[in-house]
């Protein structure tokens, strides 16, 4: 197992491209189950997520290839010979789910393992399996399965009571070969759920009003070949514009639209960081004094749960209390812990977080052992050991090969002094 080694205090700078997006790579991988011709995606991230995505599709049949060099992923699902996720394959990945709509849809059953992924709250799949029964499939959960039968889905109106993004991707790609139309209601607007409807109308698919609260399917009979190139992970941009901030640097990131970023844009620059469009990318620059900004989270375009973490290291630099308050997952306050044990001052209740900032009083992170939990958490450790003062260990970091690219490269092109070794424990 590998553990990420930190000397802290170093101010980086330079210019990081921002990969393709995990989030959306991930339901457009699954989304070419839908065709039977070839599919070649672009921008296609090196990461554990994508290779479990991609040992999914194979072990049903699907004929798959991907260059990590070029980032190009190549799939033909011409037919699948066991429409079935096993366990273990899904439990390690909660988008695993995403198999269902399109297996359902274009054959008429599937078998997938309840999933699994960060620890990061219970996430139940109830949003997903409603959209599909009012869609005419057939749903038994049993044995850790969830098995799901029809002759051919139908078009439906369906209104989530609350805002879902997986549950919107499975309705979305199950809806485009149903018989007539689909209006989902209070649909997600992420910029990933745009992406995925931008590939499946590429290749055929006839959907409408992707980003906005209302999306209009009209079913088509077939899907045809296609290509498509993966957009900007926000999530990862995002920690590397922290990562400058944090250290009071100067970072590009490149290939990143600011409207990509939601509310994230507009609390980095209350923190009093100086956030900028540069070329295609934006830039930070990072303040000397770091003020308090508090802030929620909820769906897009509001303020990402997935930068939440991120944030919070640097709110433990601030001068003065900022209060972070968690509204889509009830366990994702993990990391607070092990930024407790870098002495940052953190008093957490329910849903909220209180961060009293040690910037006025003088103190400072400094280096220890820390222990990542989830995805974020593994992130939001490695940005506060890039301001603490002496070593921080990062262990337990396959949860963040989940979603970043050897992160450690990245920051040591920009100026950081990070390792990655064999954790001798």
């Amino acid at each position: 197992m590998d553990q990420l080694v930190i000397q802290g205090g170093r101010k980086i700078s330079g210019i990081v491209s921002a990969r393709g997006a995990k989030n959306a790579a991930l339901p457009i991988l699954f989304a070419t189950l839908l065709s039977d011709r070839e599919c070649t995606i672009e921008n296609v991230p090196n990461l554990a997520d994508i290779s479990t995505t991609l040992k999914i599709l194979r072990q049903m049949g699907v004929e798959t290839t991907y260059d990590p060099t070029t980032r190009l992923a190549t799939i033909r699902a011409k037919t699948v010979t066991s429409p079935i996720a096993p366990y273990e394959l899904v439990r390690t990945m909660r988008a695993s789910v995403l198999v269902l709509g399109p297996l359902v849809a274009r054959f008429g059953q599937a078998k997938v393992s309840l999933p699994g992924g960060c620890s990061i709250g219970a996430r139940p799949v109830n949003l997903h399996l409603m959209a599909l029964e009012k869609m005419g499939a057939t749903i038994e959960i049993a044995e850790g399965y969830i098995h799901a039968r029809c002759r051919s889905l139908k078009g439906a109106e369906i209104e989530f009571p609350q805002i879902s993004v997986g549950a919107t991707e499975n309705t979305i790609m199950a809806a485009v070969l149903a018989n007539g139309r689909t209006i989902i209601k209070n649909a997600a607007r992420e910029p990933e759920i745009t992406d995925l409807a931008k590939f499946l109308n590429s290749i055929g698919a006839k959907i409408q009003g992707a980003g906005t609260a209302t999306i209009e399917i009209e079913g088509v009979e077939k899907l045809h070949a296609g290509s498509h190139r993966v957009v900007s992970d926000r999530i990862e941009a995002g920690t590397y514009l922290i990562a400058g901030a944090i250290t009071e640097g100067d970072v590009t990131v490149e290939n990143i639209d600011e409207d990509l970023l939601g509310a994230f844009a507009s609390k980095l620059r209350s923190s009093g960081c100086d956030l900028t469009k540069n070329g295609t990318g934006l830039r930070v620059r990072g303040a000397r004094k770091i003020l308090p900004v508090s802030f929620f989270t909820e769906p897009f375009p509001g303020f990402a749960t997935d930068m939440q973490a991120q944030f919070m290291a640097l709110l433990t630099m601030a001068h003065g209390v900022s209060v972070v308050t968690e509204n889509i997952f009830e366990n994702r306050f993990m990391h607070v812990a092990e930024l407790l044990r870098l002495g940052a001052k953190i008093a957490v209740a329910g849903n909220k977080a209180t961060i009293e900032g040690l910037g006025d009083s003088g103190r400072y992170l400094s280096g220890a052992s820390v222990m990542a939990t989830d995805l974020r958490a593994s992130a939001c450790l490695v940005l506060a050991g890039l301001a603490a003062k002496g070593e921080t260990t990062v262990k337990r970091i396959y949860h963040l090969d989940r979603g970043y690219e050897r992160m450690e490269e990245n920051l040591t092109a920009l100026g950081a002094e990070i390792r990655r070794e064999k954790d001798p424990d």
